[in-house]
């Protein structure tokens, strides 16, 4: 509750207190806010337990924090088996070190051997080899991206 409230803070809101409340109403003050906070959470977790009732045995595992939309998201990303499989391959791919040798290699500085190709075919791509121009005569494929 108090998780993003620093030390500083919380000294500033206590002197604050004993200043507007006095020091012989404070004990009060605390007893009156923290009955109301302890009402407002039993009426939060009967509402919650009310909802799953009326909801039925379907939802017996339904939580209130997978309404949150980037809880959500992450639920069904983690669920879906294509995604699981493009993570998996994503992270057999090294492009910092894809990249590095690439600059060593414009550069003309000697690079480490690769201990593993990173090509999933089993041949590496040659990054260095200008592609083919079309002929004169052949258009270019259209890039909706480059207008």
């Amino acid at each position: 509750m108090f998780s993003d409230i620093g030390a500083l803070e919380l000294v500033a809101l206590v002197v604050l207190a004993v200043l507007v409340f006095g020091p012989d109403k404070l004990p009060k003050v605390i007893q009156d806010v923290s009955r109301f906070v302890k009402k407002v959470r039993d009426f939060s977790d009967s509402a919650k337990e009310d909802i799953r009732s009326e909801l039925g045995p379907d939802f017996k595992d339904f939580e209130f924090e997978d309404l949150n939309p980037k809880t959500f998201l992450r639920k069904q990303m983690d669920q879906n088996e294509d995604l699981r499989e493009l993570k998996e391959l994503r992270g057999t791919f090294d492009l910092k070190k894809e990249m590095n040798e690439v600059a060593d290699a414009v550069h003309g500085r000697e690079s480490a051997p690769a201990a593993a190709p990173a090509a999933v075919n089993g041949s590496t791509p040659d990054l260095l080899k200008k592609q083919d121009k079309p002929d004169s005569g052949e258009r270019p494929p259209y890039d909706s991206d480059a207008t």
